[in-house]
């Protein structure tokens, strides 16, 4: 549905994207991360045909952003982290505006804006001017205008800002539904947790390059390594350690033992966790819980991008 290829943008001597290729297919979500500065914006830009790429191309569902610029621009629904909302239109204003520019008759721009403002809770608000919103609810518009004519890709910068949590739960879960119906959709954000929650595949940019990509659980294991586990006894080992470096050396990696809790990380959990256990309970110690210590996002990113401004 959406495909880059050796993207490419100069702006006189300054490189803003430099060599990125992907793709995203139908109802795959992909959270585009990366520093202020690092060219998140302006390969969204580029892949909705307003920016035009120095070099290397671009398609929308088949359609090169570049020669079909029109057709591209039907098929996308944007978000930008500033909306442009039009504050003394009503929200029913502003959706009829945007509507007709998308060729949908008025009586369809209002059924449909309607129920997307009833969707996320805002009765009453299409008719009442955008300048007397809240700062969650433009933010909730400006999705609500980026649905409105059921685009087939979707792209979104920081779609959940300025929201209390409850709304903020409202916009993902409408979001998942959206992936749902096969579209392919772009998220920037800078809040991990929810990129981590709702993304197929991440891709962290830095510099105009993309620098890793995978699944959280792929980057979590490349770039922090194998699974880290916790395990605590039932009293502390008294000097039984040597014992179990000499049992397990060439399978788990001791990072921390805390009095009778023992880190450590392992390749192969499901095959060394139940050994691990056995042999300890055959040096007198019980087992009360393992669990596995999670790894977060923040961790994987912080790594990638070491000191830059987030």
């Amino acid at each position: 549905m959406i495909e880059a290829f050796k993207l490419v943008k100069r702006f006189d001597d300054f490189t803003a994207v430099d060599d990125v290729s992907f793709t995203v297919k139908p109802g795959e979500l992909i959270a585009l991360l990366g520093p202020n500065g690092a060219g998140k914006t302006t390969t969204i830009r580029m892949l909705s045909a307003i920016l035009k790429p120095t070099s290397g191309w671009a398609q929308i569902g088949g359609h090169d952003v570049n020669v079909e610029s029109d057709k591209v621009r039907h098929r996308i629904g944007i978000l930008t982290e500033q909306p442009g909302l039009y504050e003394r239109m009503t929200g029913l204003e502003y959706l009829w505006f945007y509507g007709r520019l998308y060729g949908m008759r008025d009586e369809d721009i209002t059924e449909r804006g309607l129920s997307l403002f009833d969707r996320f809770q805002m009765p009453g608000a299409a008719h009442r001017r955008i300048g007397e919103y809240s700062k969650g609810m433009k933010q909730k518009t400006g999705l609500i205008r980026a649905m409105l004519h059921r685009p087939a890709v979707m792209m979104l910068d920081e779609p959940t800002s300025a929201m209390d949590p409850y709304s903020a739960k409202m916009v993902r879960e409408a979001i998942e539904e959206l992936r749902s119906d096969d579209r392919a959709i772009i998220l920037c954000t800078h809040n991990l947790p929810e990129a981590e929650r709702l993304a197929d595949r991440i891709m962290i940019i830095s510099h105009g390059r993309i620098v890793v990509q995978g699944t959280a659980a792929e980057l979590k294991n490349k770039l922090l390594g194998s699974p880290k586990l916790e395990l605590t006894l039932d009293r502390p080992l008294n000097g039984q350690l040597p014992d179990i470096h000499r049992e397990f050396n060439t399978l788990i990696d001791i990072e921390e033992i805390v009095e009778n809790q023992i880190v450590y990380r392992t390749n192969q959990p499901v095959e060394t966790n139940p050994q691990l256990v056995r042999f300890l309970s055959g040096l007198g110690l019980g087992t009360v819980t393992l669990r596995e210590v999670s790894q977060s996002l923040e961790e994987v990113y912080l790594r990638v991008v070491g000191g830059e401004n987030a």
